[in-house]
Parts: C-alpha cells; sequence; structure tokens
C-alpha cells in the first residue's frame, strides 16, 4: 500500500501553521542529504531532459529534495517582503516561479518566499491576520473578555441562558484564542437541541486552532453524537496524523478506528435495507448493461456493496482500466502517482489502497471512486501550470475518496439508480462523467483538499490556481468538463482564499513549475505521437 518511487523522500509534514515539529524543523539553509542510489530517475533537475522527462543524474544533494517539498516557514514569520507584482506576463511570473523553486530545493527559504511574494498576487481585499497564541487561562484575557468569562460562568451556574449566552458570542468573537470559550459555547448549544450551530461553533475553531487537542476533541465528540461518524473517524485520523509527536496521539488514532468502525457498520446496516427495498420493488430484475460492470443485477450489486467501499471501487476500477485508453508511460505515471501517495498519505484515511491512474485524453477531467481509485486525463497535465496546481486538482478528487462522497451516493435512496452516476455512455468512456455531488460535498472537498495540499508541503493555493486557470480559458470559450461539472466556481474560490488566509497556510511555497513543464512536454509528445513515443 501507498508504494511510491525507489528514491521518493518521505514527507516532512508540518505539526501545525505556525511551528515545524522538533524533528523536522530546518536549522539552517543546508537540506539534508537522501540516500538513494537511484535519484537521477525522478528528482529535479534545473535543467530535465525535455524528451524524456527524466532528470540527469548528477543533480545536486538539494535539488534531489525536490520530491519531498516543505513548508519549513510560516509566511508571516519570514522577513522577506516582496510587492507582488500585477503587471507581470505570464511567461515572466513563470519564470520567477522556477528561480524561487530552485532556491527553495537549495534550502534558501527566505529568499524563495521574496520571489514568491512577488511572482504571486494578493487575493482580492487580502489581509493579513495575525492570530493571537490559544490561551486557557483565563487571568490571560484582557480586562473585558474576563468579564465575559465572569458572567458565562455566573449564567451557568444560575442555569439561566439568557444570560450566558450574550457574554459567550462576544467572547468567541472578540477573544477567539480563549478556548475554554468555545467549549463552553458549543456546550451550551448542544445542550439546547442545536446540534448544527454547537457543531459550528467548534468548526470554526478548529479552523482557527487546528492543533488544540480540547477542540479537537470536542468536535469529534460532537460529530459521534451527531452520528457523524465519518467525519468524526477522519477529524481524529488527521491530527493524529499532523501530530505525530504529541502523547495523546494513540487517543486519537484510537478515536479514528471506532467511529471508522461505526461508520461502516452503520453502512452495512442501510445496506441491507436498501437491498430488502429494492427486492420488494421488483430491482431484483433489473440488469445494469453497457456499463463499466458489464451485465450485473441489483442483487449483485447489492452483495458487492456490503463489501464496503473499497471493493466497490477496486471492481469498477477494474473494469475501467481494460476499457480506457490509459497512459502507460512509466515516467508519467510515476509522477502522477508520487504527487497523489504523497497527499494520500496525510489525507486522513490508511484504510484505502489509494491508486492513481492518467487517462490518454487530453481533455481535463478527473473523477474519484470510492476506495481510493483516482482517475485523472492527460490534458490535466498539460492544463496545470505546476505540479502545486496539479497536486491541487489530485487532493480534490482525493478528499471526494476520503470522504466517501460516492459511497454516501450510491448507498442512500435508491441503490440502482445512484450506481448508474459511476457509468460512462457509449463512445464517451474516457470522459467519464463526474458524480453529481451536492453543494456541500463540493465545499468538503475544496476544503479538505485545499487542508492536504498545504500539509504536504505544495503551496497552499495550488487548487485555488487551477480554478482560476481554468475560469480564465472558459472566458474563451474552451470548456473543460471537470470544472463544468462543478458549480459556483467564483463562490469556490473565494471560500478557499478565505480558508488560506484563515489558517494562514503557506501559498509562499514550493510550486514545482520546471519539473511539471518537462512532463508537459513528454505528455504531448504522448498525445500527438503516441505509437512512436511508447
Amino acid at each position: 500500500m501507498n508504494d511510491r518511487p525507489p528514491t521518493t523522500v518521505d514527507p516532512q509534514v508540518p505539526t501545525n501553521n505556525d511551528a515545524v515539529a522538533p524533528d523536522l524543523e530546518v536549522e539552517s539553509s543546508e537540506v539534508e542529504q537522501p540516500e538513494s542510489e537511484e535519484a537521477d530517475s525522478v528528482g529535479v533537475e534545473p535543467k530535465p531532459d525535455v524528451e524524456n522527462g527524466e532528470v540527469p543524474a548528477g543533480s545536486t544533494d538539494a535539488e534531489e529534495e525536490a520530491i519531498a517539498p516543505t513548508s519549513p516557514t510560516d509566511p508571516a514569520d519570514s522577513p522577506a517582503e516582496a510587492e507582488p507584482s500585477t503587471t507581470l506576463a505570464d511567461e515572466d511570473r513563470q519564470q520567477l516561479l522556477i528561480e524561487a523553486d530552485r532556491l527553495y530545493l537549495q534550502g534558501q527559504y527566505e529568499q524563495a518566499e521574496f520571489l514568491y511574494r512577488k511572482a504571486k498576487e494578493p487575493f482580492v481585499a487580502e489581509a493579513v491576520q495575525e492570530r493571537p497564541a490559544a490561551i486557557s487561562d483565563p487571568t490571560q484575557l484582557p480586562p473585558a473578555g474576563q468579564v465575559y468569562w465572569r458572567e458565562a460562568e455566573a449564567g451557568r451556574a444560575a442555569e439561566l441562558y439568557t444570560r450566558l449566552m450574550v457574554p459567550l458570542e462576544l467572547l468567541v468573537a472578540e477573544y477567539p484564542q480563549f478556548i475554554p470559550g468555545h467549549l463552553l459555547y458549543a456546550e451550551v448549544l448542544a445542550e439546547q437541541d442545536k446540534p448544527e450551530e454547537s457543531l459550528a461553533v467548534l468548526e470554526r475553531a478548529t479552523t482557527l486552532y487546528p492543533n488544540e487537542p480540547e477542540l479537537i476533541r470536542a468536535r469529534v465528540d460532537s460529530l459521534a453524537a451527531n452520528e457523524h461518524w465519518l467525519e468524526a473517524s477522519i477529524a481524529a485520523r488527521q491530527f493524529a496524523l499532523l501530530n505525530p509527536d504529541r502523547p495523546d496521539r494513540a487517543e486519537f488514532e484510537t478515536l479514528a478506528d471506532q467511529h471508522l468502525e461505526e461508520f461502516q457498520d452503520r453502512t452495512r446496516s442501510r445496506l441491507r435495507g436498501n437491498a430488502i427495498a429494492n427486492f420488494v420493488t421488483g430491482a431484483a430484475s433489473f440488469v445494469l448493461t453497457g456499463n463499466l460492470f458489464g451485465p450485473l443485477s441489483a442483487v449483485e450489486t447489492t452483495i458487492l456493496m456490503l463489501r464496503g467501499e473499497s471493493a466497490v471501487g477496486e471492481s469498477i476500477a477494474n473494469q475501467a482500466t481494460r476499457q480506457l485508453e490509459l497512459v502507460e508511460d512509466e515516467a508519467v505515471v510515476a509522477y502522477v502517482n508520487e504527487l497523489g501517495q504523497r497527499l494520500a498519505e496525510v489525507s486522513g484515511r490508511d484504510d484505502f489502497e489509494y491508486e492513481f491512474y492518467v487517462v490518454e485524453d487530453e481533455t481535463l477531467n478527473a473523477f474519484a471512486l470510492p476506495g481510493g481509485k483516482i482517475f485523472v486525463n492527460a490534458g490535466a497535465i498539460l492544463e496545470a501550470n505546476s505540479e502545486a496546481e496539479l497536486a491541487g486538482l489530485l487532493a480534490h478528487e482525493l478528499s471526494h475518496a476520503v470522504l466517501s462522497h460516492g459511497f454516501q451516493l450510491v448507498t442512500s435512496g435508491n441503490l440502482t439508480a445512484n450506481l448508474l452516476q459511476f457509468i460512462p455512455y457509449g463512445g464517451y468512456a474516457a470522459n467519464l462523467a463526474v458524480l453529481s455531488y451536492s453543494r456541500d460535498m463540493e465545499r468538503q472537498a475544496d476544503a479538505l483538499g485545499t487542508r492536504i495540499l498545504a500539509t504536504s508541503g505544495y503551496a497552499a493555493d495550488g487548487l485555488r490556481n487551477l480554478m482560476i486557470t481554468l475560469e480564465e480559458a472558459e472566458e474563451e470559450s474552451l470548456p473543460f468538463a471537470w470544472l463544468s461539472t462543478h458549480p459556483d466556481t467564483d463562490e469556490r474560490i473565494e471560500n478557499i482564499e478565505t480558508q488560506i488566509e484563515l489558517n494562514g497556510y503557506n501559498r509562499y511555497t514550493y510550486e514545482g513549475v520546471e519539473r511539471h513543464q518537462a512532463m508537459q512536454r513528454r505528455v504531448e509528445q504522448l498525445l500527438l505521437e503516441p505509437d512512436e513515443a511508447k
């Protein structure tokens, strides 16, 4: 599971947005030497071989670190300041990013950040938001905050909800760094039978302070209490993954396993109920034809579903790999797999065997099957401007799988009708239909995908920048299947920008432009002369 190219260095995952785990801290501008005998096969060189897309042997030690981008510094912590240019031509901007990537790979992070900032335009109405450090001691609050807390405690003791709600609202709004305020506010809302509002309070609090165990624990418990088992499992596992050195890591891993098992048990029960309903209504005689499954009855489909989402995804993926024209070029396949596996490692679910396939099709499209089977068209490599943008696309689709969105669609409502949403028709197999995800599902995939992207060490705005690129192309009447099936692009871009700013995700770090350009040239050759290239 999660096999990677032999020279791939494990990604260094920061434990939060303001610090790096002790064993991952960058003490100086020197980059540690990865030990590998085959570093020339997937490493990064400033001037990669255009013909074969591979990096020549003899790359420097720092350049070999290209396959494991990290975010050693938070943007707010760096003294580097650069006025972003709003007049740079695309080629000039790409060249700046290439130079920044080279500096980054040499361990010169501050100099690299200076160029990243110069190359990137600020978000609309972008403002630097300084987030105060979390506190739990009420004596550390300013006088006004202490008054709010005393009033809230007095109202709590007297069980007068009308007395404590106003000071709690003011407290969490004006002094969000005070963790007990969020916890009490969420607890009181839950006691008043307002579970969604309670969850919203904890969601905002954990967004502001994603590494506070008390907040994460409260959110996990609240999600479980409201039977959001999968979300509870993912929240717990992400905390454990992102905080590997914390003493309570094992506790959160246990919670993640427990809630995942509960989700799976509930899903099996729901599937059995659907099976009975389908049988009673005569759905057992329904046969699916002309699709990736081939002839398959509703009963056979139900049996497959009962085996779980990994079995469903594997079955569809096996059929898809036989029907679709897949890229077999080792360099291209290894490139996409390397990016995908790095993202999968910090996705929050380790019960899937993640696999990434490249479809030989020049259109930009990608889709995720249950169980972590991700298909991406070669056209996505051509349209993305960097590794970070392609990784953003993969992270979004990966998030749909991690959040079990496709499997939820299949297991809810009419089983066989929902199953059809996976299936491409006729000669359009290469341009597979994207599942009809709800608007909330898309928002969740954007949010989790952006978090995964930032955690993996790529520039956090990769998905956002890809959307900008595609939206601009759409304005020139060049429609893209992936974007057209995902509504409200402007709103989604704004949401991602807000998420990046609110969480302090680093958008001024590794982009991977030069390596990606080399792979683009290789893909262009494959698509133009497939027989000769193979």
